[in-house]
């Protein structure tokens, strides 16, 4: 460095927010939905319906996301090593990547072969649509009870979101069945399967927008870059603030790195372990590394 700069490198870790142990929940989510699924699937065969297998598939890649979400919650557990200096965090947001691409299959395949249903209607048992879905909607809700807590973590947000969502069209299917049964209107077991495809489309939107985002490294949901920077800003002896970077380290931890121009001088590990614990309870940034530099020289251009 150059004559009259002086640096100090300090690490400032908060609490950690690895994500909870949903196991149990998992293990009974992926036996009840497998079960429904060969039933749903058998009985949409049987009676004609697309709009059950449909609800079929969905489940189905459900089923595959609720086993990628727990594989990944798992290793975010293991601890580091010299390959891999943060652990497997970052597994949870491959995960939820792989989440999203799975139900942009299930739609492709649903939206075929409904349009080819569309164009030629087919015979359907309205009661028997009535009654399977019926229990896919108890299913459902109750495994989307299972991940009702733990919504900060997206894969868990995202597990919680596809059942409730599976019981809403199941709810629908259960209405469909009922109204083929009065009106004996072929076109009606299609036309929920449309619906059911836009239910998941709009559903699949919103967890790959944030699950790219977050495997990008973008700034997590919920959290200002402009606040922490005004925080950092006005921190006592603080003249400036450059170099800010906040990405995250899985679906539920985030990190920061920060330069902070302190003229007086290095401030003392007091001032940073106040700051990591600030930084953790008001911003949700667990891991937080600062840089104390005394001179505005260090940072160029960037203060």
């Amino acid at each position: 460095m150059g004559a009259g700069h002086s640096h100090s490198h300090d690490h400032g870790h908060g609490h950690s927010h690895a994500p909870a142990d949903f196991g149990n929940a998992f293990l009974i989510g992926i036996i009840l939905n497998t079960a429904f699924v060969i039933v749903e699937a058998a009985y949409g065969w049987i009676s004609g319906s697309m709009a059950l297998i449909a609800d079929a598939g969905h489940n189905l890649s459900d089923v595959l996301a609720l086993l990628l979400a727990w594989g990944a919650s798992v290793a975010a557990r293991r601890p580091a090593c010299e390959r891999f200096t943060y652990g497997f965090k970052s597994s949870t947001i491959l995960a939820a990547l792989a989440n999203a691409g799975l139900l942009l299959v299930a739609i492709g395949a649903i939206l075929f072969e409904t349009l080819h249903r569309m164009a030629e209607p087919a015979p359907v048992q309205g009661e028997t649509m009535a009654i399977v879905a019926g229990i896919g909607i108890l299913v459902n809700a109750g495994t989307a009870a299972l991940f009702l807590r733990g919504q900060h973590d997206i894969n868990i947000r995202g597990a919680f979101l596809h059942m409730a969502a599976d019981a809403l069209v199941s709810l629908g299917v259960v209405i469909a069945g009922l109204a083929i049964i009065w009106t004996g209107e072929r076109w009606i077991d299609p036309a929920v399967s449309l619906v059911i495809v836009a239910v998941i489309g709009w559903g699949t939107w919103g967890l790959l927008k944030d699950s790219v985002a977050m495997s990008m490294l973008g700034v997590p949901k919920g959290i200002s870059e402009n606040k922490v920077r005004a925080y950092l800003s006005g921190l006592p002896g603080v003249d400036a603030v450059h170099d800010l970077h906040i990405w995250p380290m899985s679906t539920t931890e985030t990190a920061l790195t920060a330069h902070l121009v302190m003229p007086a001088g290095h401030p003392g590990d007091g001032f940073l372990q106040r700051l990591a614990g600030e930084l953790d309870r008001h911003h949700r940034i667990g891991h937080p590394t600062i840089q104390i530099e005394t001179s505005r020289a260090a940072c160029g251009t960037g203060c």
